[in-house]
């Protein structure tokens, strides 16, 4: 009897094992070859897409089959810029002193979901508090829901600098930070402080190039890093296996950080065309979050939402982003999709895709920025980005055909990621 059980418990574990997910697709984007394709299949054996057949073609008796004939399907969305832990409020800088780390934590856990369910399936977290380490842990080891996510951790800045994160404190609380909290003012400090994310568990080094908009500091667009120390940044980030994203606002800055070797500008919004011509020479990619933009010009609107100091900042650049965006297009620049999602409410990233069509950009060029582009930069161009055999089985669906109406990217109604169905 013993040995009977032990077969039937092999068996049902070889057929689980085995299972396959057939999706018909009436529609079936091919980011690499930038067309839309029509009825086709799509298996999924684990975690990968094993084939894509011609047809609507069935599996075995145990196999599964999901029914998206009506809809246009695609890889799962990739935002190069979000902030994962938090969400704007008018209560946010008060709450950089009032929540702990734990606090944090369960609050990104809703956060996280809201942006899987929203279709994106990967994420670059471009700083936080350290938490989004533990968060990106969390849902690889799948104890929470939520996207891949390659963070950051802390910002890397300068004393005062946009990412200074005591900026706007009480003297007696501020202290002096340095590398371990992401201040440095010198090479030596920009190297520790880049080895010390390694250390920490981050996947990439974000560094803010210039002033911001949502800082407790009086400019915007001022360059805060010497050429030496971003050079420093840059080479050591490439000893660990780092790429280096900037926010940029100023012209200056971006340029230095151009020539330091960054590998994409988060922003870039009084960009020249010096420097889109620096961009494209370096390889460089703008990262234009178009809706961050917005939603910071909407809310300096609302007495009291931000700071007074931020105000003036915020109805400055927030309405220029988008020009800037299409300029730097229009020049041939690389351009790398991302939203600065956290600057507005967690799982409307969508919202960027028609901006960026707005703008003049090409539907299908908007969706591969989100995907085979993406996916290059973070050096996942052989498992991310394409549904095609071998790469990891993040697939969406939305209702309509994008290049009839882009709107439909802001309502994903089918969400997979690594073979597993989280919306349906």
């Amino acid at each position: 009897m013993k040995h009977y059980f032990t077969l039937l418990f092999i068996l049902t574990s070889t057929l689980l094992f085995s299972q396959d997910i057939y999706i018909h697709c009436g529609k079936l984007i091919d980011t690499k070859a930038g067309k839309t394709l029509t009825e086709k299949t799509i298996i999924v054996s684990g975690n990968k897409i094993s084939k894509i057949l011609n047809g609507y073609i069935n599996g075995k008796k145990d196999d599964i089959t999901i029914d998206l004939k009506n809809k246009t399907v695609m890889p799962g969305l990739i935002d190069m810029h979000v902030h994962i832990e938090s969400e704007s409020n008018p209560k946010a800088y008060l709450q950089r002193y009032t929540d702990n780390e734990a606090d944090v934590a369960y609050n990104s856990v809703g956060l996280a979901k809201k942006t899987l369910m929203a279709g994106f399936t990967t994420v670059r977290d471009l700083g936080g508090s350290g938490v989004n380490i533990a968060l990106k842990k969390a849902i690889a080891q799948g104890k929470i829901d939520g996207p891949r996510i390659f963070t950051a951790g802390k910002i890397i800045s300068t004393t005062g600098g946009h990412g200074d994160p005591t900026n706007g404190g009480k003297r007696a609380l501020i202290g002096d930070p340095g590398p371990k909290e992401g201040v440095v003012n010198s090479v030596d400090d920009a190297k520790k402080a880049v080895r010390q994310r390694y250390k920490n568990g981050a996947d990439l080094i974000k560094i803010t190039a210039t002033g911001g908009v949502l800082s407790v500091a009086k400019s915007s667009s001022n360059p805060q890093f010497t050429v030496e120390e971003i050079k420093a940044i840059c080479e050591t980030a490439k000893d660990y296996g780092f790429h280096v994203a900037a926010h940029a606002h100023g012209d200056d800055g971006m340029q230095r950080a151009i020539l330091g070797g960054v590998k994409t500008i988060e922003h870039g919004t009084l960009m020249t065309e010096k420097t889109m011509d620096l961009m494209k020479q370096y390889d460089a990619y703008l990262v234009p979050t178009i809706t961050a933009g917005k939603e910071v010009t909407e809310k300096a609107a609302i007495d009291g939402y931000y700071p007074a100091i931020i105000v003036p900042k915020a109805l400055e650049i927030g309405p220029k982003i988008q020009n800037t965006f299409k300029k730097a297009y229009d020049r041939g620049v690389g351009i790398a999709f991302g939203t600065d999602a956290g600057v507005f409410k967690h799982g409307q990233n969508g919202r960027e895709f028609s901006y960026m069509v707005e703008a003049g950009m090409p539907v299908m060029a908007v969706l591969q920025s989100a995907t085979t582009t993406n996916a290059k930069i973070l050096d996942m161009a052989e498992e991310l980005g394409q549904i095609k055999p071998g790469f990891i089985a993040d697939i969406i669906a939305v209702n309509d055909d994008p290049s009839k109406k882009i709107a439909t990217m802001e309502n994903v109604v089918f969400v997979m990621k690594e073979g597993k169905v989280y919306k349906k």
